[in-house]
């Protein structure tokens, strides 16, 4: 392929891709095939002698969209959004074209800098702290990580080699396997699974906090396990909090874990995967009062903030902290402006894409205004399906509704509450994953996708409501 065909070829991608998602909504959301599905329509091999494009994209409906969940058919309600513009996704094709490889400044002057001006730019979005901004003399910064499981690990991992590093200074004596074998991190028993995997990735044993009624983590909690886990020789260095749990969308209070955290000085990671975005609106920010206390935070905006996947914006206090962690520097990377940052230091991989240009295109294009307007509209929709739900005698909420995720489940037992679930997505009309909640099966229904509208919202309800309505008619009265 030449570059004139390329343009040929690229102009008619746009419009495939176009008319994919002007007219997603008529697609099944969730596709109709069986595990291995795919292996009997492509050849064993891969081809001797080339093939000719308008052979390749032929068969991505006859290969590839029968197997693709819909997540951005305004009739996915599984999980948690994944981000989709048009500015990103242009931004992803320049990003591609460029094709560099950002690990150090040398390596992409333009891939390294944008980076740390979009997530001072951002930060300021979020009202950080100063101290998480890297600006011109500050001691923080921000950087891009593919997934919040990442930031999660590396937070872990900075912490881990942080409190070995001061223990030794004091008891030079002490092996570092030592120190290890007796540290502990602490995390909501509502936390991500990420998290607990971080714990079996870093060698360290995990401990999960019980939660109060809302499912939050609250101070007196960690105050006491603390207290025992001290007591008993063992040396707690890192706690998790999350705002905005994946089953519920719960806050764990900061402002009291905050304060614990720097007394007993333990690195507190803030993990907002998916409520980070929501930030940005003076009415959701208080939700973050309280990191100020935190070492490290971060959230996707690849989630919930128009940007395309992968982009986890991570920011520390003192990056001295993770650079220390993990610098290495061989002579075939060193270059005359060392000083400069090399964000491979902040991160497990080397190599690195130019994931800022998305950020760059969309905060420009859509204005804080427009993503502000975008999380509202959201929150707005999942406020309308939570009245429908409470308007309904045979349903219950079943956690608070802060954001865009409304969990509810019938009234009645579990199972009940399973076949619903199994019946809704057999009928391929609308997709949602379910949940539990203090020992109760619970249907979750985020809002996803950026073309929702609250007459897709209206029509899932009015779905769910007659499927309920046939399963109760046939239970035994």
């Amino acid at each position: 392929m030449d570059a004139a065909e390329f343009r040929r070829r690229g102009k008619e991608m746009v419009d495939y891709v176009a008319d994919y998602l002007e007219n997603i909504e008529k697609r099944q959301v969730y596709p109709d095939v069986e595990p291995g599905y795919l292996r009997s329509l492509i050849p064993e091999e891969a081809p001797e002698e080339a093939e000719s494009y308008e052979d390749v994209v032929k068969d991505i409906e006859r290969v590839i969209m029968p197997g693709v969940t819909h997540w951005h058919s305004p009739y996915f309600y599984a999980y948690f959004p994944t981000a989709h513009s048009f500015p990103a996704m242009l931004a992803d094709m320049l990003c591609g074209a460029i094709g560099c490889i950002g690990f150090s400044w040398a390596a992409s002057p333009a891939c390294t800098e944008l980076e740390t001006v979009m997530l001072d730019w951002l930060g300021k979005m979020l009202k950080l702290p100063e101290d998480f901004l890297a600006g011109t003399e500050g001691r923080g910064g921000g950087v891009i990580q593919g997934t919040a499981s990442e930031a999660t690990l590396i937070a872990l991992l900075a912490a881990r080699s942080k409190i070995v590093k001061l223990i030794q200074a004091d008891h030079p004596d002490r092996s570092e396997t030592d120190i290890i074998s007796k540290l502990v991190a602490y995390s909501s028993d509502q936390a991500h699974s990420s998290v607990e995997r971080a714990g079996l990735i870093g060698g360290v044993r995990m401990k999960k906090m019980p939660t109060d009624s809302k499912f939050s983590v609250r101070g007196a909690a960690l105050q006491k396990v603390l207290e025992e886990d001290r007591a008993a020789g063992l040396i707690p260095f890192f706690f998790c909090a999350t705002l905005g749990t994946t089953p519920s969308c719960a806050f764990d209070c900061i402002t009291e874990l905050g304060p614990i955290c720097n007394a007993e000085k333990i690195w507190m990671h803030i993990d907002a995967a998916y409520a980070g975005s929501a930030f940005i609106c003076p009415e959701f920010r208080p939700l973050l009062n309280g990191v100020e206390f935190a070492d490290s935070f971060n959230f996707n905006p690849h989630k919930w903030l128009l940007v395309n996947f992968d982009c986890s914006a991570m920011w520390v206090k003192k990056r001295s902290d993770i650079i220390g962690a993990f610098k290495m520097e061989p002579l075939y990377l060193k270059h005359d402006h060392q000083e400069s940052g090399n964000q491979s230091h902040w991160q497990i991989p080397l190599g690195r894409r130019f994931r800022s240009l998305k950020m760059w295109f969309v905060f420009r294009m859509y204005g804080l205004k427009g993503l502000q307007a975008y999380i509202r509209k959201h929150v707005g929709l999942a406020k309308e399906f939570e009245t429908l739900v409470r308007a309904d005698q045979r349903f219950e909420i079943s956690a608070d509704v802060v954001l865009g995720l409304v969990c509810f489940r019938f009234k009645g037992s579990n199972e009940l509450n399973e076949t619903l679930l199994k019946r809704i997505n057999r009928a391929r009309k609308i997709h949602l994953v379910p949940c539990q909640l203090a020992g109760k099966f619970v249907l979750r229904f985020a809002v996803c996708a950026r073309t929702t509208e609250s007459r897709h919202v209206q029509e899932a309800w009015s779905h769910i409501s007659h499927l309920a309505s046939e399963l109760l008619q046939e239970l035994p009265h």
